[in-house]
């Protein structure tokens, strides 16, 4: 007899939809679960920073510069006398925002773009795809960098940025997908039906790419906070006294040897996050495509 609950329960004769098999085999996946957990708290913990906050995370005091960390100030404060957890809390709001807003951007003009070059095909298709390995043969952080001092530094051209630069391997991924999709039965039968090329590839075709784009997007989110992270320390991030993830650890970067924690903490944030998000990435992919496993 066979163990598997899914095996049992289709034997049953009780339906299971693909949403409710995908749950389960994410949360078999301790790894992927345990990511998914500690995302959802940080986000929670991002939502209400304010209010958790000891300090104002601008708040100047000379006296207690370099304070390492003890019952005032629990992770030390900064070479102004900056709360660093109060730092620390509203950074994971300006990181967490940056790599989801820029990631979302990035999707809507990639899924958009690459749904319209696989369904149109012939030369258009070619068309476009030759425009994609034109700008794929741009360095990326150049055109981020240039984009940031074009436009100004600010957390909304920052969005702007780093989502125009990302979208193109989005579109790769969504137009192979139609090229294989737009030949299925449900497409031809919506198309003999009258249903326009508009509605056919965002109402027919766009819906059933959802999971490749969900897995895609959470292994985006890291890659833009890695580049959030870089245009830092560049001086090119957010504006100050706005910190983010990355701005601390570059301010940490340069006093590690005297003041490690301003280093420490920030970091191994960042980098539990990344792990996490990558984790919940491939956690997804095997829950929603299991013959990928």
């Amino acid at each position: 007899m066979s163990s598997d609950p899914d095996a049992a329960e289709s034997a049953s004769g009780k339906g299971i939809s693909p949403g409710r098999l995908a749950l389960r085999r994410l949360l078999a996946n301790r790894m992927a679960a345990a990511s998914g957990l500690f995302l959802l708290v940080l986000g929670l913990v991002a939502l209400v920073a304010p209010w958790l906050a000891p300090h104002h995370y601008a708040e100047v005091r000379l006296a207690d510069a370099l304070t390492p960390p003890c019952a005032a100030h629990w992770l030390g404060t900064d070479a102004l006398g900056r709360d660093l957890l109060s730092r620390l809390l509203i950074g994971a709001r300006v990181s967490l925002a940056v790599g989801l807003v820029a990631t979302l951007v990035s999707l809507v003009i990639g899924v958009a773009y690459g749904a319209t070059a696989g369904y149109l095909g012939g030369r258009a298709d070619n068309l476009m795809m030759r425009l994609v390995d034109i700008l794929y043969g741009l360095p990326f952080m150049f055109l981020v960098i240039l984009i940031v001092m074009v436009a100004g530094r600010s957390l909304v051209n920052l969005f702007i940025a780093l989502g125009t630069v990302q979208w193109l391997t989005t579109a790769r991924i969504v137009r192979a997908q139609v090229l294989v999709l737009k030949g299925r039965e449900f497409v031809e039968a919506a198309r003999a039906l009258g249903v326009g090329p508009i509605r056919l590839i965002f109402r027919h075709i766009v819906p059933n790419l959802l999971g490749i784009v969900i897995v895609y997007a959470t292994l985006n989110v890291p890659a833009v906070m890695l580049q959030e992270a870089f245009l830092s320390f560049l001086g090119l991030g957010v504006e100050h006294p706005m910190p983010s993830w990355g701005t601390l650890i570059a301010e940490g970067a340069r006093s590690m040897e005297v003041c490690p924690w301003l280093m420490v903490f920030p970091g191994v944030t960042f980098s539990l996050t990344l792990l996490s998000l990558s984790f919940l990435g491939d956690g997804l992919r095997d829950a929603l495509d299991p013959q990928s496993q």
